[in-house]
């Protein structure tokens, strides 16, 4: 089986834009999905699952590296986006986090763009390893916009 690299890459871009676009800009006391998920910590398979009964619609995939939670990587199922999933995902999965004592490593930029948006969560960012995705870049001085994500955007509306 060979597996094409840029079309992989290229997937996990349009994803991470996707979900990004969809991130609710609310008072995280008023975050919740359109529908009663359940967020189930799958430790053996090191991810979250954001499920609607039987249905898993999303999920945060992540590892445990020197005693910190590195968020990977974060996963909606495309007919369930722009319903809060991620933005409840996230939000539980880092609630979760500060429970347990534990700092966070920040691969996956829907984590990062969701705390630059609610920088309550800042703290539980490591800050000997915060991660590439940790500090997204923000827009230009001019108000331009990255004219991928604002595609993204345009199509979700």
């Amino acid at each position: 089986m060979t597996i094409n690299l840029e079309a992989e890459a290229s997937s996990r871009e349009e994803n991470n834009a996707a979900l990004i676009a969809a991130l609710d800009e609310v008072p995280l006391s008023e975050v919740e999905s359109s529908w009663n998920l359940d967020v189930l910590n799958d430790a053996e398979h090191g991810r979250w699952v954001a499920a609607l009964g039987d249905e898993a619609i999303g999920e945060l995939s992540y590892r445990f590296v020197g005693g910190r939670v590195v968020l990977l990587t974060t996963w909606v199922d495309p007919a369930y986006r722009k319903h809060r999933v991620a933005t409840e995902l996230v939000s539980r999965v880092l609630d979760e986090i500060r429970e347990s004592g534990k700092k966070i490593t920040i691969i996956c930029p829907v984590v990062g763009e969701f705390i630059r948006r609610n920088p309550a969560y800042a703290d539980l960012i490591d800050k000997v390893h915060p991660g590439a995705g940790a500090y997204p870049k923000r827009e230009p001085e001019d108000g331009g916009q990255n004219e991928e994500l604002a595609a993204v955007e345009h199509d979700l509306t």
